[in-house]
């Protein structure tokens, strides 16, 4: 994208932020010592959807739910398509799971074991068919495949695996679809994951071909990563194909995005706006990767698309034409003040007035908290099992 001078003029371009939510992020989660229940938490896939449409009712920031498989795995996913549309929001990427499995001890599509591989390739193949049958555009990987101990495991070979495997997987994806990959440079194995990276991630992906990118989850690098580094190189060549939103602190929290850092989310979203991420042609997809362990999960989730579309507000109000001839000039503390400028603008009054001129609640927050729906769900979803993470 030619930089331009990115004012409120040119707000414009926030009509064209759309975020993705997780369906998992409405059932109950915690950490490996607990998982803590709610009440009013969806027991079914559908009451997932509905609480991710009010989301979208409230922001107009979150028009999809991507779904996690076999997590969400449902008989009739045309009529599961239906019941979302009726609910004003479509079916979104579709997750794979190869880390629970008892076969995947040590590892799935990178195992050295064809038998457990080919499960792993099956599995991938089920979610493409789904993806058929929801009209997803996106098959997202993400592998724990890895090892603990140094000697455990043939890192090359490994890496060979892996590339067969998703070649294989590859060739089943429809020319209206992408394999995207995500990349964790550690958890749950701690000595070595196969996709630690994102320059593993794109290797992989660029021999695979043009639909498949790498996937960007914003808590998945080490402390001090320069994150919006990574962004800019991969808009630059052409393979940021997605986006997970979140926050740690220490490690892969899956915080609400923007929680421990909301300037690393200002300097992500001007790099997403100067590559053209949020273009109207843009194939970038933005979606959040979050569980609420101790905050309630519907708020949360409208935190989280906030945060995303006040700092991309605020990157909107950076002056590039002022930004470049500073740059330029070598005025290195002139070019740092017009971010600064931008960074430090309380665009919330801003925003309010364009969700009430768009006939959206100009505080999303306090609209839920008075509309009773947390009431009623909790009134009415008693008995059945609660989803929680893994189910």
């Amino acid at each position: 994208m030619t930089p331009n001078t990115m004012t409120t003029d040119n707000f414009s371009l926030l009509d064209n932020l759309a975020i993705e939510l997780p369906s998992w992020a409405f059932g109950n989660s915690g950490t490996r010592f607990k998982v803590f229940g709610t009440p009013g938490t969806p027991r079914t896939v559908e009451e997932k959807i509905a609480d991710a449409a009010t989301v979208n009712r409230l922001t107009g920031l979150a028009p999809s739910v991507a779904l996690h498989i076999p997590w969400d795995r449902v008989d009739d996913y045309a009529a599961l398509g239906r019941f979302a549309a009726d609910q004003g929001v479509a079916l979104g990427t579709i997750n794979s799971n190869t880390f629970q499995d008892d076969e995947y001890k040590f590892g799935s599509l990178t195992h050295t074991d064809k038998t457990v591989r080919q499960k792993a390739i099956d599995h991938h193949l089920e979610c493409i068919e789904i993806m058929g049958q929801t009209g997803s555009q996106d098959l997202k990987i993400w592998l724990a495949d890895g090892t603990n101990y140094p000697g455990q495991g043939d890192i090359r070979g490994r890496q060979d695996r892996l590339a067969e495997s998703l070649a294989t997987i590859y060739q089943h994806i429809g020319e209206d679809q992408r394999l995207v990959l995500e990349y964790k440079f550690f958890e749950p194995a701690m000595y070595m994951t196969d996709v630690p990276d994102w320059g593993t991630s794109y290797a992989q992906v660029t021999a695979l071909g043009e639909r498949a990118a790498v996937c960007l989850d914003t808590g998945h690098h080490a402390p001090g990563t320069n994150i919006e580094f990574i962004v800019a190189q991969l808009l630059r060549l052409g393979k940021l194909g997605s986006f997970d939103f979140n926050s740690r602190f220490y490690a892969d929290d899956d915080l609400i995005v923007g929680a421990a850092d909301p300037f690393q989310l200002f300097r992500i979203m001007f790099e997403v706006i100067r590559g053209g991420g949020l273009d109207a042609d843009s194939t970038v997809a933005l979606m959040l990767d979050q569980c609420h362990n101790v905050e309630e999960k519907i708020p949360g989730q409208i935190r989280s698309v906030l945060n995303v579309q006040e700092m991309t507000a605020r990157a909107l109000l950076v002056d590039t034409d002022a930004l470049t001839a500073a740059q330029e000039a070598g005025d290195v503390l002139g070019a740092n003040g017009i971010f600064m400028d931008a960074f430090y603008t309380d665009v919330r009054p801003m925003l309010a007035e364009r969700r009430a001129a768009k006939g959206l609640p100009a505080d999303p927050m306090r609209a839920y908290a008075e509309s009773g729906y947390a009431e009623s769900i909790a009134a009415v979803r008693v008995g059945g099992t609660q989803s929680s993470w893994g189910a």
